[in-house]
């Protein structure tokens, strides 16, 4: 294959240029093979309060990318992987005890993602949380979100008790193992602890309100979850030596990406904090994150050498540029884009619901973009569910959701409230309360007295609540769940049993 760097730098340049033209916060895209950085190209505002250019060399919150960066130190550190996560925290409860690690690092555990679950009690994402405080959650989690091994759910939790085992391991912070893995091959990656804390020439994060910009806001203590900082210069370097297998990420790749299996044998497409896919004839890997203010994403094709990376200081999508730029670079087609039946779905029973527009989808409120599969079906472009989908007439459609078959079909305009859903509701062991009203709203735990949600019914004694979250949107789930109790789940946290209360 020969590989086009002038139209993959024309690519990058005009959607630098988009947000240079803007005037608004921007980003970098940056090109690199096994040798290094290739191209880079910056638009927009690092700080549109001080009218700072956003530059290659600007540090930035890569979000989620950090995950493989813990990856590679647990691999480094040789911790193995089929070990359950109670071998170093006998303080978990049994459920999450009895997770192995490598489960709890590949999405299959099973694992109640810690945010969510704040978010479920109420705890805003802009609450001030240390890591101790965020532990002693996971110590009271009752159960699992699934049977670990049956289904790939997002949960940022097994990142979260990953680094805390290798500090335990290691008896060094994780701030100090990433700055010395950085340090190694040259380059800038610092791990803050907390949103206070003052990195130098650090992008501030937007996301667009209805009005205008607004800075993002984070509380909750940074981790190998999300936390890493650095430049989108720094990022292509570290990929770069992935890529080429230089110093400390010698044989990294292969251990990274190596297949990652359901209980059943099935392979994932998501492996140890980064995603398997195909674009055309080519395999690629990548991943992407979202802070708020922040959104990023990376795509390589280990086989030819070569990646790209867009990291930005706006809430939007990053997968979709970087597909573009990758694809102009190995002269591959972008796949088609999809066409969906629009409208709300839901699976019989259960909380399983899916919203589609004809280019994507938010499966229990996690977001993927839907192409055609070639085969008259649908698949997702996973920036990290894997999603394939078939239609069955315009109001079901049936397939695998995250390893998981599943069928959703169309929720009737007209539903109405399931009477039995009334009433106050509370979890004992987390003293939550929900209070469902006959007029289709419920008030919903949050600071201050909580907060009134319209409700969206669904079949079945079922109904959606509607949460804003600054650039977040959260839509738990409210289910009967046929013995008396009043479940909420999302797709990330499905744990909270609440029980008629007066």
């Amino acid at each position: 294959m020969t590989l086009d760097w002038v139209a993959a730098a024309g690519r990058a340049q005009e959607i630098a240029a988009n947000w240079q033209r803007e005037a608004g916060p921007g980003g970098a895209v940056v090109l690199f093979d096994r040798d290094g950085v290739r191209e880079a190209f910056a638009g927009g505002l690092a700080s549109i309060e001080h009218g700072l250019p956003f530059a290659p060399t600007t540090p930035n919150r890569f979000a989620s990318i950090s995950k493989h960066v813990l990856a590679v130190a647990l691999l480094r550190a040789g911790l193995p992987l089929e070990a359950p996560l109670g071998r170093w925290l006998p303080e978990l409860p049994a459920p999450l005890a009895e997770v192995e690690l490598g489960r709890a690092l590949d999405m299959t555990g099973g694992l109640p993602d810690m945010m969510e679950a704040f978010w479920q009690q109420g705890v805003p994402f802009t609450a001030t949380l240390d890591a101790e405080e965020i532990f002693a959650l996971a110590r009271c989690f009752p159960a699992l979100s699934a049977t670990p091994g049956t289904e790939m759910a997002y949960s940022n939790t097994g990142w979260r008790l990953g680094q805390r085992i290798l500090e335990k391991v290691t008896g060094k912070p994780y701030a100090e193992i990433v700055a010395a893995l950085s340090g190694e091959l040259g380059l800038g990656l610092r791990l803050p602890y907390d949103g206070a804390e003052i990195l130098p020439g650090l992008a501030t994060g937007y996301w667009r309100s209805a009005e205008n910009w607004r800075r993002g806001h984070y509380g909750l203590h940074f981790s190998a979850s999300g936390g890493i900082a650095g430049s989108a210069a720094d990022l292509a370097g570290w990929l770069s030596a992935l890529l080429a297998g230089r110093g400390p990420l010698a044989g990294m790749l292969e251990k990274l990406t190596a297949p990652r299996r359901f209980a059943d044998g099935r392979e994932s497409v998501y492996r140890l904090g980064l995603v398997c896919n195909r674009l055309g004839s080519s395999d690629v890997v990548g991943h992407g994150g979202s802070l708020p203010g922040y959104r990023n994403h990376f795509l390589t094709a280990p086989a030819h050498g070569v990646g790209v990376v867009v990291l930005t200081n706006r809430e939007e999508e990053a997968l979709w540029p970087a597909l573009t730029v990758l694809a102009a670079l190995l002269g591959e087609e972008l796949p088609a884009i999809g066409n969906a039946p629009s409208g709300l779905f839901a699976t019989e029973d259960g909380p399983f619901w899916a919203e589609l527009a004809p280019d994507s989808i938010s499966f229990m409120g996690g977001f993927e973009r839907l192409v055609a599969d070639g085969e008259g079906g649908l698949r997702s472009l996973p920036a990290y569910l894997d999603i394939r989908l078939r239609q069955e007439g315009n109001d079901v459609l049936s397939g695998l959701i995250g390893g998981v078959q599943r069928s959703l079909r169309r929720v009737p305009t007209d539903t109405l409230l399931d009477p039995q859903l009334v009433g106050r509701w509370r979890e004992p062991r987390f003293g939550t309360e929900i209070e469902v009203r006959a007029n289709g709203t419920a008030l919903m735990p949050w600071p201050s007295g909580g907060t009134v949600s319209r409700l969206t019914p669904l079949p079945n004694g079922r109904a959606l609540a509607d949460l804003p979250h600054g650039p977040w949107r959260s839509r738990p789930c409210l289910w009967l769940d046929g013995e008396g109790g009043l479940r909420v789940s999302g797709h990330r946290a499905r744990i909270l049993q609440m029980q008629r209360a007066g």
